[in-house]
């Protein structure tokens, strides 16, 4: 048998519960490619997640032991699998994996095929194992359920944030006029993102200071979300990442709420902006695989820029 060392979880629960050790490798079945993961990064809120620990997104789903987390990697094809086409040794790839499956913090993975995305040569390893899940969840916020198009006008709430910070610069790449929420330190930092107003929610309210918004990007949740309805202009669009909105507001504007998707497409979409070098992903710290229980531990600081990224090989 094959060995690799691994991150895994043997009982459910948070970082105590994660064991750095030598596992088995896995093999890649029919339609999925083993990735010799180069990095891997890791989310708030992972380890809470129902999908982490069991075969479903909602609670009830059977529990699959041991668990290996974090789903979003770059790497290396190492083998493909049958029924594989487009991918071959030694490409360089990166993806969100499927909620429900093992994650990335390990020296190998084997992932379903369709989820990888040739790496922009423009981003290092740990650049781009940053981007998938935020990224995914802005660019499908905006254009998929936002059905964002130039000219228009945009709030994306915690601009600073993971998310946040992909939406802006996704939303003024794609030609809209963008207002973020942000805490005053962060200011500056936003608008360099792409921001033409930033709101600084700790001391401004800003449905008094923003109206007719075609746009808004909810990834708050709670009264944030409810007082979001009074900014958007008839007929506007609420997309939350956070908790379901009502089905519709005032004068006709529509909620929506969603669950991000690994989509080869998107991340596609996502690569042609950093190569236009209009998005780039933000790296707050690297670590090495060794100390992921740590890392997960360090999640719970507030204000973190960026993602937390695992250093696999």
């Amino acid at each position: 048998m094959e060995t690799m060392h691994a991150v895994r979880g043997h009982r459910r629960g948070g970082p105590e519960r994660l064991r750095y050790e030598v596992a088995p490798r896995p093999a890649p079945g029919a339609g999925e490619v083993l990735v010799e993961v180069r990095s891997a990064s890791i989310t708030p809120g992972e380890l809470d997640w129902d999908a982490t620990w069991t075969d479903s997104l909602d609670s009830g789903g059977a529990l699959r032991l041991p668990i290996v987390p974090s789903k979003e990697l770059s790497g290396v094809v190492a083998r493909v699998g049958a029924d594989v086409t487009g991918w071959q040794e030694g490409d360089d790839v990166f993806g969100l994996i499927p909620f429900t499956c093992d994650g990335a913090a390990a020296d190998f993975t084997a992932v379903p095929a369709g989820v990888l995305a040739p790496k922009p040569p423009e981003l290092d390893y740990d650049q781009a194992a940053a981007l998938p899940l935020s990224g995914l969840t802005a660019w499908q916020a905006l254009v998929r359920h936002g059905g964002l198009r130039e000219g228009q006008r945009v709030l994306v709430h915690g601009g600073a944030g993971g998310v946040g910070c992909c939406a802006v610069q996704i939303a003024a790449a794609l030609g809209a006029t963008v207002a973020a929420t942000a805490s005053a330190q962060d200011t500056a930092f936003v608008r360099e993102l792409g921001a033409e107003r930033v709101v600084d929610y700790a001391n401004e309210r800003f449905e008094e200071q923003l109206a007719d918004m075609d746009l808004v990007l909810d990834t708050v949740g709670g009264d944030t979300q409810t007082r979001s309805w009074q900014v958007l202009s008839p007929g506007g669009t609420l997309v939350s990442v956070a908790s379901p909105p009502a089905a519709e507001g005032p004068g006709g504007a529509r909620g929506v709420f969603f669950v991000v998707e690994p989509d080869r497409g998107d991340l596609d979409e996502l690569s042609r902006l950093v190569t236009a070098g209009r998005l780039t992903p933000l790296v707050a710290r690297v670590v090495p695989l060794s100390e992921a229980g740590a890392a997960y531990t360090a999640l719970d600081q507030p204000h973190r820029r960026g993602k937390t990224v695992l250093k696999v090989s």
